[in-house]
């Protein structure tokens, strides 16, 4: 097991790598930072060096010169996680596959496509664009697809689409032995032996490293209209949302702001809203559809009280209301300088919805925190983003304090402690609590079976 830094067998692993990958192994301290956590509050765990792989054989040679010194691999894809899974606790070398970012095969007749790890799902649907079909999976940044399969991501779009648990057909991974490992066929269904696709997504790159994906895509929509609709207060808006789901609504997008929300965006990018809480929506399907889908939803604001409820088919305004909310993160931090952002996000039945986000945007208030709701509220999922003050320790101890508690809050509702950041680093404490000791052993047992040198992105999950 892994329990120090061993500088000497980091150096020998570097030495072979040199002479393996010339000026593809990087050991400047710049590029080894931008390879530690960069994009929330944990601190900032550098590498020793950073590996730019190409191929799924160079993957191997590097995760095969890695295992034979006990040194950690640590994947990397764009690194947009917010819970430290990029870190390097106990050193290592950092695996880039952002020069994998080729689409290996496309299938229109069966709608799939096989890409590799690196490509980003922008550059992903460029490619896709002329077919008619697009990967639905959204979740605000510019990921890599191979990053979205290892944290099991998700988005605005999963009340319609569901997650990568659901669009990746199947893969190939790097294991810590260096074989290579196909989890699947291409078929849509298959009863053959244990489900190991799903095994590595969400395993968030401690079981092996994912080098191509197959992934289900979807038909592009003939007609899109947004959907705007202001409320009063935070449980008219999760009331509301919470009845679209029951109703069976067919929305593809379905996102909630708070008030503080709102005014962040009205600051950073002038779109004018009334700055109460927000439902923002998406409807996808033929012109008669839509059209019907939005008067029943504008029905069910304005009896849940909704003071403002509009729709358009515009695709310039829509897609700068969805840029405001992708943007969301960033735009608000610029809005407080010198202040860091503690990201964090939990998932609860919807029925539970309300309760929760009314409870957090209390709590915040309580503790005297800087910070806002917001939330993909067709699933149960929603996110807060507390604003501190590194040089205030009281201020970061209050928001440490706030993160624990929503954490405890999900968990309590017979929700999760995150719906989409994943575990890593930051939710480590939080996960025996959700699942009990046993789920944590089984874990533990599937970890050291496959990973018994532990050297596959050591310190994150849970510990050894």
């Amino acid at each position: 097991m892994l329990e120090l830094r061993d500088r000497n067998a980091i150096g020998a692993a570097i030495s072979e790598l040199e002479a393996r990958l010339g000026p593809r192994l990087a050991t400047g301290r710049s590029f080894r930072e931008q390879h530690g956590h960069t994009t929330t509050w944990l601190e900032n765990q550098i590498p020793d060096a950073v590996a730019f792989a190409e191929s799924t054989e160079e993957v191997q040679e590097i995760v095969r010169i890695c295992a034979r010194h006990r040194v950690p691999v640590i994947p990397f894809g764009t690194g947009t996680s917010l819970e430290g899974h990029v870190n390097a606790p106990l050193g290592g070398i950092s695996v880039d596959v952002s020069r994998m970012d080729k689409v290996l095969s496309l299938r229109p007749e069966d709608m799939d496509v096989t890409v590799q790890p690196g490509i980003t799902r922008e550059a992903l649907n460029t490619e896709l664009r002329a077919t008619g079909l697009f990967f639905p999976v959204d979740p605000g940044a510019n990921a890599s697809i191979g990053g979205m399969a290892a944290t099991r991501a998700s988005g605005t779009t999963a009340v319609r689409y569901g997650t990568m648990r659901d669009r990746v057909l199947s893969l190939e991974a790097v294991l810590p032995s260096g074989e290579v490992m196909r989890s699947a066929s291409r078929a849509r269904k298959s009863s053959a032996g244990y489900d190991l696709t799903r095994l590595m997504i969400g395993a968030e790159g401690t079981l092996g490293i994912i080098t191509e994906l197959t992934l289900r895509l979807a038909p592009q929509p003939e007609a899109v209209t947004g959907a705007i609709a202001s409320f009063t207060d935070i449980e008219a808006a999760c009331l509301t949302a919470q009845e679209v789901i029951q109703l069976a609504l067919p929305v593809a997008r379905m996102e909630f702001l708070d008030e503080a929300a709102v005014s962040y965006v009205n600051r950073s990018h002038g779109v004018g809203l009334p700055e109460t809480p927000l439902l923002l929506l998406e409807f996808h399907g033929s012109p008669g559809s839509i059209d019907e889908q939005t008067e029943v939803f504008a029905e069910l604001a304005r009896d849940n009280g909704a003071v403002n409820v509009a729709w358009s088919a515009d695709a310039d305004e829509r897609r700068r209301l969805w840029k405001a909310r992708h943007d969301f993160y960033l735009a608000a931090l610029g809005l407080f300088p010198g202040r860091v952002g503690f990201s964090t996000d939990v998932c609860v039945p919807v029925s539970h919805l309300a309760a929760c986000v009314t409870a957090s945007r209390a709590k915040l208030d309580e503790l005297g925190l800087i910070g806002t709701n917001v939330g993909h509220v067709g699933d149960g999922n929603f996110h807060t983003l507390v604003f501190v003050d590194p040089q205030d320790a009281g201020n970061r101890d209050r928001a440490e304090a706030y993160v624990g508690w929503l954490n405890d809050l999900a968990i309590a509702h017979d929700g999760t402690c995150t719906g989409e950041h994943g575990i890593g680093q930051g939710k480590m404490k939080y996960l025996e609590k959700e699942l009990g000791a046993g789920a944590l052993e089984m874990m533990r047992a599937v970890k050291q079976g496959v990973d018994p040198l532990n050297i596959m992105n050591p310190g994150k999950i849970f510990s050894l």
